[in-house]
């Protein structure tokens, strides 16, 4: 891909180009270049088609998550067209479409792999928003042997933590809410070295959202539980990804200025639902 630089445009990365990164990217994109990297290079071209045809500039680069290099390319990258102003990181597999491991190195590894990668290049007064899970407040909050270890571990050494192993984990739901906590975690430290460049990261958790990840787990072995969340959550309902681009665009914006290291929850009330015993997890 072409990396000319064009020195008055800002750079929105766009990681994982499903329906929640398209609908923030459509949200913060206007007038900025945005960079879409995702692991299926067809579906990435495709967004980026379709985004070109609503009027935005686009540039793509097939970039899988769990790979450091990649990583670490796709940030080279990002910081030589011009300035890193906003970082959206959100890819992800779900419990039903993949293995506890694939779990762990997409979900858990490439977002630490990111945040590191990131902090790096981010520009002064730049923002990045990281779409963990209500998956992650589902089990939380777990010893804190256990959370001071996914908060501080070096990343590359991440998978060599005991309660990390497959064998200790269980299942990829457990491995999915683990991923998603240490999301939580990992930003709430990151934030420190984002900001010594002047730039903050937030995490936001939501519940279910329907997009084609979210039918893939509400036609699956957990499709009851679901229903039942539905009844039981205040919202009475699931939610959308447009307002989970609200809720973004409001935390990689100015009015958030005083933000960083945050993780905002909305889940329509299901987590409040657990937290009273109203609901169980699945």
């Amino acid at each position: 891909m072409s990396t000319e630089r064009k020195a008055a445009k800002e750079i929105v990365v766009v990681i994982g180009p499903g329906s929640i990164g398209l609908a923030i990217a459509r949200r913060v994109g206007a007038g900025r270049t945005l960079l879409l990297a995702g692991h299926d290079e067809k579906a990435s071209q495709a967004a980026a088609e379709q985004l070109r045809g609503e009027g935005y500039e686009v540039a793509v680069q097939t970039t899988d998550i769990s790979d450091p290099a990649q990583v670490e390319a796709l940030a080279a990258t990002a910081a030589e067209m011009g300035a890193v102003t906003q970082v959206i990181q959100a890819a992800g597999v779900s419990p039903t479409q993949a293995t506890i491991e694939r779990l762990l190195h997409v979900d858990l590894l490439g977002t630490a792999y990111v945040l590191d990668a990131f902090a790096r290049v981010i520009a002064p007064g730049g923002a990045g928003i990281v779409v963990a899970s209500m998956a992650g407040h589902r089990e939380s909050p777990y010893s804190r042997e256990i959370e001071h270890a996914l908060a501080t571990t070096e990343t590359s050494q991440l998978l060599a933590l005991p309660f990390l192993q497959p064998d200790q984990i269980g299942t990829s739901v457990h491995a999915y809410a683990m991923s998603k906590r240490a999301n939580s975690l990992r930003v709430q430290t990151a934030a420190a070295a984002w900001g010594k460049r002047g730039a903050r990261v937030n995490a936001v958790s939501p519940g279910v959202i329907i997009t084609p990840l979210a039918l893939d787990e509400l036609s699956g072995p957990r499709r009851e539980w679901f229903e039942t969340v539905r009844e039981v959550s205040a919202a009475k309902r699931f939610g959308t990804s447009e307002e989970v681009a609200a809720a973004a665009a409001f935390l990689l914006g100015r009015e958030a200025g005083f933000i960083t290291g945050a993780d905002l929850l909305m889940d329509g009330g299901v987590t409040a639902a657990l937290r009273a015993g109203e609901l169980t997890t699945p």
